[in-house]
């Protein structure tokens, strides 16, 4: 079985991402790129919550999409720009 299929939904978030995830996402392989971006999603996400406002003028709390994507965005370029 490779690195990617060895991460479980329940354990995704937990520990270290695989050397073998890695060094694949580091080459370019969109497979192991998706696994790299579950992984750290969550984080993503708790990152980009800001306080917005709706139509009426109540403020609440949701997530900035372009926030996310751009966080999304940097994280591939720098995995993809890593030296191993």
């Amino acid at each position: 079985m490779n690195g990617m299929n060895n991460m479980s939904t329940e354990n995704k978030e937990r520990g270290l991402l695989p050397y073998s995830i890695i060094l694949a996402a580091n080459k370019g392989e969109a497979e192991a790129m998706k696994v790299v971006i579950a992984h750290y999603e969550s984080y993503m996400a708790s990152l980009s919550m800001r306080k917005l406002r709706d139509e009426q003028g109540n403020i609440y709390w949701g997530m900035d999409e372009d926030v996310r994507d751009r966080l999304q965005s940097k994280l591939m370029q720098s995995v993809l720009a890593f030296k191993i």
